[in-house]
């Protein structure tokens, strides 16, 4: 996000959507992720990885709760296809599961000053949605909207999900908004890769893969050995008891440059 006063639009469509719905869809996440799922309230949203057999993450994904019986996973691009073959294979609790990728757009409206954007474009109070939380309302006069206080560049904003069809609409209607006190710019998934570095977020094929568990990926946090089974939870306790080999690391550049997957990191050592 260019500056203070400016507002970043991401066009992350291409993010994956499955909806889960049934009695057991609780218990089917809660067996195919690391995070406690029971945690959540209605309209609140968890950050959560899906682990293979050897512990390895499978995806790092948004858990969205509706209901008890109503959840949307969102996943990663790339891993759409494999994410959905992982969790359609453990269904066996007659769960019904809906891949919606191609149906829904996804925008990110991120930035200290999206609130005041996107509050002129809708009569929910904005405000009043905290952190890692969503509502269902009207925006740009698009009915049934996802408004979730949610992003991935740490800059604060929201992420709105709505039909696909309704994309164009909702971009103009944002940058209709743009003024000399807020200027609102389309970013690029570049600028999205430098802001989530800088906070320290994961992503996913950079940071993290299917060789990778989450506890040497420093998502300890996402991952509940405490909250009953799920795939890879007793080899994940027993890293955890065992110590971890290896970890990830950040570093702080000294001057001005873009870190990017596989540069080379020289350290240069000086004196005795």
């Amino acid at each position: 996000v260019p500056s203070h006063d400016s507002v970043g639009v991401f066009d992350v469509s291409h993010m994956g959507e499955f909806m889960v719905e049934g009695d057991n869809a609780l218990e089917l996440i809660q067996s195919v992720t690391t995070n406690d799922v029971s945690k959540l309230e209605n309209y609140q949203a968890q950050y959560s990885c899906m682990t293979n057999e050897n512990g390895g993450i499978v995806d790092d994904l948004l858990v969205y709760k509706f209901n008890d019986k109503k959840y949307m996973l969102v996943v990663n691009a790339s891993n759409i296809e494999k994410a959905w073959n992982w969790i359609s294979q453990h269904n066996n609790q007659s769960v019904t599961l809906s891949n919606v990728s191609d149906d829904m757009a996804l925008l990110a409206v991120q930035g200290p000053k999206a609130e005041s954007i996107l509050q002129k474009l809708t009569d929910t109070n904005l405000s009043e949605i905290k952190y890692y939380h969503f509502t269902v309302g009207t925006l740009a006069g698009v009915e049934n909207m996802i408004i979730s206080a949610t992003g991935d560049t740490g800059a604060g904003g929201f992420e709105l999900y709505f039909p696909a069809e309704k994309a164009e609409h909702v971009w103009n209607a944002i940058f209709s908004e743009s003024s000399e006190e807020v200027d609102v710019k389309p970013a690029g998934l570049g600028c999205r890769d430098t802001l989530r570095l800088e906070m320290g977020f994961c992503l996913y094929g950079n940071d993290i893969n299917d060789d990778t568990n989450p506890l040497e990926a420093g998502l300890g946090w996402i991952t509940k050995l405490n909250k009953g089974e799920f795939t890879a939870s007793e080899k994940l306790k027993a890293i955890k008891s065992s110590g971890l080999e290896r970890k990830l690391v950040g570093f702080k550049m000294i001057e001005k440059g873009i870190p990017r997957k596989d540069y080379q990191v020289v350290v240069i050592v000086t004196g005795k």
